[in-house]
């Protein structure tokens, strides 16, 4: 008898929120003042803790970016989210045989690996696939 597979999750949480800011400094005050988020520079880190695993940390970024610091995609694009998913490469070739624009380019760093789609109407959505130390959404991630 055949067992049947499991599919794969594709995204897993959001990773980060980013903002284009023609003026991040100014901006990231005002949300400071008026929203109170705790703005660093022009990066606040959200911690969350998973229900799933007590103990556990995680975090969730949120940026302000002018245009010259962060690629959106497009410049009339304002802001971009970041979804954690498992295995970005995996996901990437799934997307691109369902049709949806996928870039060609896979961004590697010390946070792990980064692909971009774009949705139909038109905005950049990042895929993150976090370093191998960091294998669930609900383990902590060094920020900097």
């Amino acid at each position: 008898m055949a067992v049947a597979k499991t599919p794969k999750r594709r995204v897993t949480g959001i990773g980060g929120v980013f903002l284009r800011a023609r003026q991040p400094k100014r901006l990231a005050k005002w949300y400071r003042k008026h929203l109170g988020i705790d703005v660093a520079g022009q990066v606040a880190v959200f911690r969350w803790r998973s229900p799933r695993a007590k103990g556990r940390i995680g975090h969730t970024v949120w940026a302000l970016w002018s245009p010259a610091e962060w690629d959106f995609g497009s410049q009339s694009a304002r802001a971009m989210l970041n979804y954690r998913v498992q295995d970005l490469d995996w996901l990437l070739a799934a997307l691109r045989k369902e049709g949806v624009e996928v870039e060609n380019r896979i961004k590697e760093s010390k946070y792990g690996r980064f692909g971009w789609v774009t949705d139909p109407e038109g905005n950049r959505i990042e895929l993150w696939e976090p370093p191998l130390r960091y294998l669930t959404t609900e383990r902590q991630i060094p920020m900097g």
